[in-house]
Formats: C-alpha cells, sequence, structure tokens
C-alpha cells in the first residue's frame, strides 16, 4: 500500500527536439532517482545501448506486452510504438525511488488517467524559439530534410498539450532548464514557494505558436 516513504513519479514530455532526454538523463544523476526505461518498436540510434537506453522489442512481442495489459502506458509516436511496463516502476515507487518518464503528451496522460496511488509531477519542456528547434533536429541524426519537416509539422501540433501539465520549462539553456527543474520537484516534495510564472510561459507558447 502506497504511503509516505514511497517514491514520486516525474514525467518529462516535449515535442521532439526540445531535449528531455538529455534532461531525463541529467535529473537521474540525482540520489534516489532512476529513469523509467521504455520499450520501443523502432531501431536504436547511434550510441544507444539496449536494455539501458530503451527494450528494443519487436511488433510481435510489443503486441504481446498490449495484450497481457502489463503496459502503464504505450503510444504510437512516429510509426513506431513506445510503452512502459508497470511492474518495475511500481516496485521502485514502493522501495522509495523517485522515477523519471521521459515519454509523450499521450503517456502522460494515460498515467494521469490511472490515478495511481503515488505523487505525481509533470514538466513540458519547450524550446526558446522554432528556429531553434529547427536547427537542433537538422544538428541531430536527422539529415533527412523530410524527417526534420515532419517532426517540425509534429511539433505544432504537440505544443498544444502543454495546458495539461503541472509546468512549462523554456530549454534555452541546458543548466538554468535543468536547475529550474530541480527547483521545483523539491518545492513540490516539501511544499517550499515555487518560482513559476505562468503569464510569461503563456506569452512564450502565443510566440511559438504564432
Amino acid at each position: 500500500m502506497p504511503s509516505s516513504k514511497d517514491g514520486i513519479m516525474v514525467i518529462l514530455s516535449s515535442p521532439s527536439g526540445a531535449g528531455k532526454t538529455t534532461l531525463v538523463n541529467l535529473l537521474s544523476k540525482q540520489n534516489n532517482f532512476e529513469i523509467s526505461i521504455s520499450h520501443t518498436t523502432r531501431q536504436p540510434r547511434p550510441g544507444e545501448v539496449p536494455n539501458k537506453d530503451y527494450f528494443f522489442v519487436n511488433g510481435i512481442e510489443f503486441k504481446r506486452l498490449i495484450d497481457n495489459q502489463e503496459f502503464l502506458e504505450y503510444a504510437k509516436v512516429f510509426n513506431n510504438y513506445y510503452g512502459t511496463t508497470r511492474t518495475p516502476i511500481i516496485d521502485n515507487l514502493n522501495k522509495g525511488k523517485n522515477v523519471l518518464f521521459d515519454i509523450d503528451w499521450q503517456g502522460a496522460d494515460q498515467i494521469k488517467n490511472k490515478k495511481l496511488d503515488y505523487k505525481l509531477i509533470t514538466f513540458f519542456i519547450l524550446p526558446p524559439s522554432k528556429e531553434i528547434l529547427f536547427k537542433r533536429l537538422s544538428n541531430r541524426d536527422m539529415k533527412d530534410k523530410l524527417i526534420v519537416e515532419e517532426r517540425m509539422q509534429q511539433f505544432e501540433r504537440d505544443v498544444l498539450h502543454w495546458i495539461n501539465y503541472d509546468y512549462v520549462v523554456i530549454n534555452d539553456d541546458l543548466d538554468k532548464c535543468l536547475l529550474k527543474i530541480k527547483n521545483l520537484i523539491n518545492a513540490e516534495i516539501n511544499n517550499g514557494s515555487k518560482d513559476y510564472d505562468p503569464d510569461y510561459i503563456r506569452s512564450h507558447i502565443e510566440k511559438l505558436t504564432s
């Protein structure tokens, strides 16, 4: 039965290229934070390590996990499936470990709707501008202009989901963005005061979507 000694769940979502995976990896260096490793049907990117970055599985195995109701959440993103299996998450939370999720808005919605009896804090990460996002995507392992264009079109849709998150943080400077997230997590855990300006966020989103 969940208690005050349990861990908390922290979700980071963002449009592709806004930096959530880098931020999750940096946050996991804190004491008592574990990254939830997702299953995916996509191929590994250069440098990704199976069973560390993702559990890479085929479509048949993914469907088996769906049929067995083993996923806490799963979603189809850019023609590939991603999902989080329930058992390791609950085990870690019950041991008092905090679990970090690097998932999109679909997965975040599913976890929220499960109404698990653990504290949940959700963050939506945004780029400083569409121009910088385009540059980041072009510099990544995506030399294919069509892929970058598809990501940019998806950005227009993804950004609309910011309203469903506890906090929106702009990743203009990685160190400042990381510190902002850490401070908000600590304020949430300790009922401290929060340095957060919703009006500034709203005006930034208006710029991104205009």
